[in-house]
C-alpha cells in the first residue's frame, strides 16, 4: 500500500494539545486531520495516541445506541456517550485505554483488507517485541495469545474517503475491564474467535505502560518526523456541528 509521498511519517505528540482537551475534541481532531488529507493539504502520514481523562462510551458511526449501550448504567454513573466517524462496534475509553490513530493521504484509497494488513500487522509486530505475542484476529482486532483462548487487547475501525484513510482503535493497557460489562451490552455481532464469551472473559490488558505503547506505535509506522500543530479551527467546528451534539450521538 503506497502513500502519496515518500516523506517521513509525522508523530503528533499529545503534549502538543491542550491538557484538558475533551474526548469529543480528540475524535474531532482525527476527522479534522483527515479533512486535511482529503483536500490535499496533508502530505505526510500522521500518527498519534491519546487517552481520555475519564471513562466515555464511543459508538461506531452505524452503531445503534440502545442495542449496544446500557444507557441506564451510563446515566447512573454519569458516563458521557459519543459517536465517532468510523465504523465498528461501541467501545469504552478512559484512563488505562490508549487510543491510536493513523491518518494517511493517498492518490487512491486501497482495498479494505490491504488497509487492515498495513495497519495491524506492523503494530502487532511492534507490540510483540515487548515480550507478549500479539497477533491479528477477526477483521480488525489484535489479541494476546496465551495458554487458553486468545484475548482481545485492541479493537479498530476505519473511515475511507477517496484520497484519505483514517484508521484508529483502542489499546487496553491498565483499564478497569469490569466497567465494559457494566456499560455495554453483548455486541450484536462478534468475531468467530470470541465464542460468545462475556466482555470479562474476552478482554485483557497489556500492562505495558503509556511510554512503551507510544514507542511501539511510533516504531510500527516509522513515525520519525514530529508535528507540533493541529487544525484547531476545524476541530472546534466539528465539535459544534457533530461531536458535541446529542442529535449526532443519538441518531441511531
Amino acid at each position: 500500500m503506497t502513500k502519496t509521498t515518500g516523506r517521513a511519517t509525522q508523530w503528533l505528540d499529545e503534549s502538543a494539545l491542550p491538557p484538558l482537551i475533551t474526548a469529543a475534541e480528540q475524535l474531532a481532531i482525527d476527522e479534522a486531520i483527515l479533512d486535511e488529507a482529503e483536500s490535499g493539504l496533508l502530505k505526510n502520514q500522521v500518527v498519534r495516541t491519546w487517552q481520555a481523562t475519564a471513562p466515555v462510551v464511543v459508538l461506531g458511526s452505524s452503531s445503534e445506541l440502545l442495542r449496544e449501550v446500557n444507557c441506564d448504567a451510563c446515566e447512573r454513573l454519569n458516563i458521557t456517550v459519543l459517536r465517532r466517524p468510523s465504523g465498528g462496534a461501541t467501545v469504552i475509553l478512559g484512563p488505562g485505554c490508549i487510543m491510536w490513530s493513523v491518518i494517511s493521504p493517498f492518490q487512491n484509497a486501497p482495498p479494505l483488507e490491504a488497509i487492515h494488513a498495513s495497519m495491524l500487522d506492523p503494530l502487532a509486530a511492534a507490540l510483540s517485541e515487548t515480550g507478549r505475542e500479539v497477533i491479528r484476529a477477526g477483521t480488525s482486532d489484535l489479541v494476546v495469545k496465551g495458554s487458553g483462548r486468545a484475548r482481545k487487547i485492541s479493537g479498530n475501525a476505519l473511515r475511507v474517503r477517496r484520497r484519505s484513510v483514517l484508521y484508529h482503535g483502542t489499546l487496553l493497557d491498565e483499564f478497569p475491564l469490569e466497567l465494559v460489562g457494566q456499560l455495554l451490552r453483548h455486541p450484536p455481532r462478534e468475531p468467530e474467535y470470541r465464542h460468545q464469551r462475556t466482555h470479562g472473559e474476552f478482554l485483557t490488558n497489556l500492562s505495558l505502560g503509556r511510554k512503551q505503547i507510544d514507542k511501539a506505535v511510533r516504531n510500527a509506522f516509522a513515525a520519525d518526523g514530529n508535528r507540533t500543530t493541529w487544525p484547531q479551527r476545524q476541530t472546534q467546528q466539528l465539535v459544534k456541528s457533530r461531536y458535541g451534539k446529542t442529535s449526532w450521538t443519538e441518531r441511531l
